[in-house]
């Protein structure tokens, strides 16, 4: 039987190659990250200064439950972690947790994380949010008062830190229900509230998924956003 790496390896080449032959029509973020990612995990891109364990990161540096990865403003890490692959934006903390290379649980401390996960669950917490996940892509932003939580596609169980009986379990296909949870409200409803579609893209998406050999499940839909 084929080593899982091994395999995992392989399947990301074949997406590498298929996207790449598109050519002019693969946006540059989506080349510039896929050409870099040859390699069963780790960091594939790095803008500006980014730490992992509070040491430099560089390319191909492995990123493993546990670790800790910050960005300074401005900067930009995409790496990858077993199935489950990330775009940490600038001023960003990231607590990671887990064994060997599955991820079970994360903290966003604060700043900016759009993440793709592959099967099982996951859990993150933020200051002001708990979230449970399954086969979920979703993007999180960390303010001082309230965390903005879109699930791309997937299932996402989403509780109020402040208020546990706050909870709303969200089930989307295309960036369907963004909400913020908020760390004051006066009654569980108001805890949770709708909120638009910010500060991340398809494009985004697709780069991320293809660098654990996955498409979008809205690719192919005609259903992707042009903002």
């Amino acid at each position: 039987m084929e080593p899982y790496g091994d395999s995992l390896a392989r399947t990301r080449r074949e997406w590498l190659k298929r996207l790449l032959l598109g050519g002019a029509a693969v946006p540059l973020l989506l080349r510039h990250a896929l050409a870099a990612a040859q390699r069963p995990g780790g960091m594939v891109k790095i803008n500006g200064e980014v730490l992992i364990n509070g040491r430099a990161a560089r390319i191909g540096a492995m990123v493993m439950p546990g670790d800790h990865v910050v960005t300074a403003p401005g900067g930009t890490a995409v790496f990858v972690v077993g199935q489950d692959a990330f775009l940490l934006r600038g001023n960003s903390e990231l607590l990671t947790s887990g064994s060997n290379v599955l991820i079970a649980s994360l903290r966003l401390v604060t700043g900016k994380l759009l993440s793709v996960f592959g099967r099982g669950q996951r859990r993150i917490a933020t200051p002001t949010a708990t979230i449970g996940i399954r086969g979920t892509g979703i993007y999180l932003e960390v303010e001082a008062d309230r965390t903005y939580a879109c699930t791309c596609y997937g299932v996402a169980e989403l509780e109020a830190s402040n208020m546990p009986s706050a909870r709303e379990t969200v089930r989307t296909s295309h960036h369907d229900a963004p909400r913020y949870i908020h760390a004051q409200g006066d009654m569980p409803i108001k805890m949770i509230e709708v909120a638009p579609v910010i500060n991340h893209t398809d494009v985004e998406l697709i780069m991320l998924e293809a660098l654990v050999g996955r498409v979008p499940p809205f690719v192919g839909s005609g259903m992707e956003y042009k903002y």
